[in-house]
């Protein structure tokens, strides 16, 4: 094992302890996949990655458990899959503070957090409180975008 995957695992080990939910191989594993990948994960890839180690029930309820906490957010991509990102320090259970514009490519379905793109002041009506946000931006990725 690397020092630097020896770093990680502490961390999401220290990450498991804060949010009270049991260090355990598979949860690690997830956390390792999630942050591995660049764009947001959805559970049948995670599912595909995964699945010799984790069944489908077991991904499901920590990806779940996950989200409750507030240590990954969910995104729709553009055929309604759910994709899977880590949220920011900020988030605490039930309460995510990931409010930040999400890309999804048009071509590969892929989602990207777009944490350093500014979103816009929301003013409500009176007695109207606001609790998420989500702003979509489509276009063509990087990878995309080479390729046509």
């Amino acid at each position: 094992m690397t020092d630097e995957k020896t770093e990680k695992n502490k961390d999401f080990t220290e990450l498991l302890r804060e949010n009270g939910l049991k260090v355990t191989s598979p949860r690690l594993r997830v956390l390792e996949e999630i942050t591995h990948k660049e764009a947001a994960i959805s559970q049948p890839d995670l599912e595909k990655i995964v699945g010799k180690d984790i069944d489908r029930v077991t991904l499901y309820r920590i990806l779940s458990s996950f989200e409750e906490k507030g240590i990954v957010h969910k995104i729709f991509d553009l055929n309604g899959t759910a994709t899977y990102a880590m949220c920011s320090s900020n988030c605490t259970e039930n309460h995510h503070h990931d409010q930040h514009v999400h890309f999804i490519c048009s071509i590969c379905n892929s989602v990207y957090c777009l944490n350093e793109v500014s979103l816009p002041k929301i003013t409500l009506p009176p007695h109207f409180a606001l609790h998420s946000l989500a702003i979509n931006a489509v276009g063509l990725c990087a990878n995309c975008q080479k390729e046509h």
